[in-house]
């Protein structure tokens, strides 16, 4: 079997269910044969890396440990799911306190043990905090930390592709931005349907603007609706779409749907949160979504609401202030 790469590729919380979705999706998808898996309840990581042995992946070198310093030495790619998952009646917000300080330990982990990481992917929520309390932690350049945002846009394809009652591939240009949560920003202006426009649908027969604000919200609450389904929080999308954002890093672009990064520009300071992007070698890009001032204004509130609960984290000492970040992480 042929692999993109002979890097190591590390899963953090891989006892879990996303976490051995995730190792199975790496070797699948022929990304490296050298994969590890973390977790700190080593029963659970070695019971999902046996399941891996048994699949009998042609050239895989997959390893196991509840060791972090094992674990990361020698790292080049790391997704982490490691975080505190979310039931129901939870908000990804609720989650704040505990997996912050994950967070916090997951970047000084990879300070000490693989500082020239090429690309980190934060998955366990709120992961647009998550996500920057590694980044700051860690000393990576913000290039290299990217968060886990393609889901609300893919949620938005898939309703809009049910309502139409076209093939998902048919609906193209779907994208949501800002916080991956109930105040993300749903851009209708990207979209269409079978090459239309949204815009020229809602409202019309076809899509009443009561049905479009119903499927709107319905996206902002795509993670609920999947927990009362299922009786536990996403994890085959999660796995599927993160171990994509690393394969589009490997190969030098490609991959389609937002991502979370770094933003410190376009009248953003300092925040983690999905903008339009591509990833390639270098990492996470990013650019201003083009939208409707209506939309654009949406992207505001969502920013907004990122920065009280990034403050709420400076309250707590898990991140220092501001104007201290470039003395904890040069590349800030």
């Amino acid at each position: 079997m042929a692999y993109l790469t002979e890097d190591k590729v590390v899963i953090l919380g891989a006892g879990g269910a996303i976490g051995s979705n995730m190792m199975q999706a790496v070797l699948t998808m022929g990304l490296s044969p050298n994969v590890c898996g973390y977790d700190p309840y080593l029963p659970g990581v070695k019971g999902a890396s046996e399941e891996m042995y048994h699949c009998a992946f042609p050239g895989a070198n997959l390893t196991y440990t509840d060791d972090i310093k094992e674990a990361l030495t020698d790292a080049k790619y790391i997704i982490s799911s490691g975080g505190a998952p979310r039931k129901e009646g939870m908000t990804r917000e609720d989650l704040l306190k505990g997996n912050a300080q994950i967070a916090e330990q997951l970047g000084k982990d990879i300070k000490s043990y693989c500082a020239d990481l090429k690309f980190l992917v934060v998955i366990f929520n709120p992961a647009d905090i998550t996500g920057l309390v590694a980044l700051v932690h860690s000393g990576l350049h913000p290039s290299k930390v990217g968060t886990l945002a393609a889901l609300d846009s893919t949620r938005l394809q898939t309703a809009l592709s049910q309502h139409f009652n076209v093939p998902q591939s048919d609906v193209t240009g779907c994208r949501t931005y800002g916080g991956h949560g109930e105040m993300m920003a749903v851009f209708a202006s990207t979209a269409k349907v079978q090459g239309t426009p949204l815009t020229d649908l809602i409202g019309t027969d076809k899509l009443s603007q009561e049905k479009w604000d119903e499927i709107r919200g319905n996206v902002c609450q795509g993670g609920k609706a999947i927990i009362q389904l299922r009786g536990r929080s996403s994890f085959q999308s999660p796995a599927h779409q993160s171990v994509l954002m690393v394969k589009g890093v490997i190969e030098g672009g490609g991959y389609e749907w937002p991502v979370g990064g770094y933003v410190n520009d376009f009248g953003f300071e300092k925040i983690m949160m999905a903008m339009e992007t591509k990833l390639d070698a270098d990492g996470v890009q990013l650019s201003m979504p083009a939208g409707l001032p209506e939309e654009t204004e949406a992207l505001k509130a969502s920013y907004t609401h990122l920065t009280k609960l990034r403050d709420e984290v400076i309250e707590m000492g898990v991140l220092p202030p501001l104007a201290d970040w470039s003395s904890v992480n040069p590349n800030l």
